[in-house]
């Protein structure tokens, strides 16, 4: 079966493949800098990612391009409440957003543009616009006529033939459904940042950020554009209209959106209590990879109810997958091999590979992986999985976690690491040979306390991480 997404433009899973040279051109929209990214964020960030990789398996190289908005309505009030420049004030939120993608092994896209690099180039394509038509001015700023591109609604699949011509809204954000001519360029206002291009002083509006850098970097049509659900109106259905009316070619082949993301049914607000960043579920002693796996375990389309007892079962599924590894690693096995295991591992790489070409269906991917862990484990305990069934169960983890990444723990600020783990193991099993239990029982209670349990067995010492 060849690789499928649900096209947002379309409204039907449609195969996809990019349109030249084997280069999937994918734009995605980053965070906008004026905070932490929160919880509900990642679950669109971490879509980027599971996006990223399942194109990489199917063989695709990627040119993904992603933006950070670090010029905004938001971000000015910000900055000049505390009294520092735009920059100053951006470069802190976007470090920590970078270090946050790090931490969630999130892959690095390709390009990572910062609107305020592009200035320029927004105010060249205004230019454009206007001596297309498409455009009006008033007070300064510059405003994209919407009743010049009839194809205005295609992507929210919204009906604006009755809007009231003329109306025009200056925020960046504002209501759904509530179609107006929107803001390109900013007029300066008295205390706020600008800048001076040949279209006059001021600054541009969200919505032509992302059209300019992706053209730039990606040229006219995209294969990808990706973003959450709450971007496809106004964001990107502004996208397409000032990116198409300025080149006259598709903005976009596929249009892909992630669902949104509640906390324990609710959604996220910081009046319920219930709005968090990473560092805040860091400070709980949550593991990366526990959130990691909770916002990829449910497919991109389906709302995601992020709950701590989640995070538990998150981490209970991350220990089985660990505990199976380690088996595989450590256990003493019969030779031979039993063909029934090798038949469940081919069928588990399979249905994995399949489930995650319908769509990105990660729930079923799962669900393939962790059938084969209960069938190999009753295998194990019984003694019928053979010494030449290791190297086909390992193959499925290691297709699992080309993926997932969650299998290796993420080693804490002063942890110990895997050598100095081992030779600390070495040194208790020595003392134990030498009946230095006293020190045996000093290391047990060191690495306990560094996160490390130790299980002791008859083909020698286990150990894993918590």
């Amino acid at each position: 079966m060849p690789l499928r997404f649900y096209n947002t433009l379309t409204l039907q899973v449609e195969p996809f493949s990019p349109a030249s040279d084997n280069t999937v051109k994918m734009y995605t929209c980053g965070p906008t800098v004026y905070d932490f990214a929160h919880i509900g964020n990642f679950r669109t960030f971490v879509f980027y990612d599971l996006l990223r990789r399942v194109l990489s398996l199917n063989g695709f190289r990627l040119n993904h391009v992603m933006n950070i908005t670090d010029v905004d309505d938001k971000i000015i009030r910000n900055a000049v409440a505390q009294g520092k420049s735009l920059k100053d004030y951006t470069d802190i939120y976007t470090q920590a957003f970078l270090d946050d993608c790090a931490t969630l092994r999130l892959q690095r896209p390709e390009t990572i543009a910062r609107a305020t690099d592009h200035i320029d180039g927004m105010a060249k394509a205004i230019h454009t616009l206007e001596a297309h038509g498409n455009t009006y001015s008033s007070d300064g700023s510059v405003y994209f006529r919407i009743s010049t591109f009839p194809g205005y609604g295609k992507l929210s699949h919204n009906d604006f033939s009755g809007m009231v011509a003329g109306a025009r809204v200056d925020v960046d954000t504002y209501e759904k459904n509530d179609a107006r001519d929107f803001a390109l360029w900013k007029s300066p206002k008295p205390g706020e940042p600008f800048w001076d291009t040949e279209i006059g002083p001021g600054r541009p509006g969200w919505h032509i950020e992302c059209s300019v850098m992706a053209r730039e970097f990606l040229g006219d049509t995209l294969d990808i554009h990706a973003g959450g659900i709450d971007l496809v109106f106004p964001h990107h259905e502004n996208e397409i209209a000032q990116s198409e009316a300025l080149t006259g070619q598709i903005f976009s082949r596929f249009w892909l959106h992630s669902e949104f993301l509640l906390v324990e049914g609710q959604k996220m607000s910081k009046s319920l209590g219930n709005f968090y960043t990473l560092r805040d579920l860091f400070a709980k002693g949550i593991a990366p990879e526990q959130i990691r796996y909770l916002l990829a375990s449910v497919p991109y389309r389906k709302s995601l109810n992020f709950t701590f007892d989640g995070l538990k079962s998150a981490a209970t599924a991350i220990d089985r997958l660990r505990n199976f590894q380690l088996r595989l690693n450590t256990d003493k096995f019969q030779e031979g091999s039993a063909e029934r295991l090798e038949t469940l591992a081919a069928r588990a790489q399979t249905d994995f590979r399949a489930s995650l070409d319908d769509d990105l269906n990660t729930a079923e991917a799962l669900a393939a992986v962790f059938e084969f862990i209960r069938e190999a484990n009753i295998a194990l305990d019984s003694g019928e999985f053979k010494a030449g069934n290791v190297a086909s169960a390992k193959a499925v983890l290691d297709s699992f976690d080309s993926f997932f990444d969650v299998l290796k723990p993420t080693v804490a600020e002063g942890g110990l690491s895997d050598m100095e783990i081992e030779k600390l193991v070495a040194e208790r099993t020595a003392a134990k040979k030498s009946r230095d239990f006293k020190r045996s029982d000093e290391i047990r209670a060191e690495l306990l306390e560094k996160g490390v349990i130790l299980e002791d067995t008859k083909d020698g010492v286990r150990w894993k991480r918590k």
